[in-house]
């Protein structure tokens, strides 16, 4: 899952990404006008949102993507605790709002929690044919067996089962995937894919990951073997 930090305190902004970094893929940017922008676009499933920012401040950009139509999960944090801010915050349309200083355990379980919700984000498991994947402990599932997946293995085939029959081409895969990551090549989704393959020829799936030349990926039932 690819999520935004926007807080002008880089050295904060830091931490935050290196605490999250285990279970997201995290992008920061450093001022309100460059957040919006970067949400607009669409490209992130959740937000970590500072009040006080550079530009247009936290509360506005929540309320500019609620009244969108957007509802991916937003963290605001600020260093202001009263309650009347509090309250100000949720109101705007963020999931949960965090006073600074906080404990990374804290950030962890917040962004677990708003990411999980019922009918707006992901169900717990994301199934097609004989098999199943549970976001909980990234775990691939077939008729008698499961496997664990890797992060990037899992942020793919959760990719591919919500996209389903649709093909994601291999740049928006390295884009929601690896996000800024200096490493992010067109080879990576490739060698990822390939191990993938395997895990589901361990797991006897009935579907398999389909390359259409040029174009990306789709997960298929065997049975459907179209070019």
């Amino acid at each position: 899952m690819r999520v935004l930090i926007v807080e002008n305190d880089e050295v904060l902004a830091k931490a935050i990404r290196d605490s999250l970094k285990p279970r997201y893929s995290c992008h920061i940017c450093t001022d309100g006008e460059t957040g919006a922008c970067l949400l607009k676009d669409g490209g992130f499933e959740a937000a970590v949102l500072d009040v006080m920012l550079p530009g247009k401040d936290g509360i506005t950009l929540v309320r500019e993507l609620r009244q969108g139509g957007s509802s991916i999960p937003v963290l605001m944090i600020s260093a202001r605790s009263e309650v009347e801010s509090r309250v100000r915050g949720l109101e705007s349309g963020a999931d949960y709002y965090l006073t600074k200083p906080f404990a990374v355990q804290e950030l962890e379980a917040v962004m677990d929690a708003i990411t999980r919700r019922k009918g707006e984000i992901l169900p717990e498991h994301l199934t097609m044919g004989n098999i199943f994947l549970d976001q909980g402990d990234y775990t691939l599932h077939g008729p008698e067996n499961k496997i664990q997946l890797g992060k990037k293995e899992y942020e793919i085939m959760r990719i591919l089962l919500t996209s389903r029959e649709m093909v994601t081409s291999k740049e928006t895969m390295l884009q929601k995937v690896w996000g800024d990551e200096g490493e992010a090549v067109e080879n990576n989704v490739e060698i990822h894919i390939s191990f993938l393959r395997r895990k589901l020829e361990f797991l006897q799936a009935d579907v398999q990951i389909q390359t259409l030349r040029r174009l990306g990926y789709r997960l298929i039932r065997k049975e459907e073997k179209r070019a």
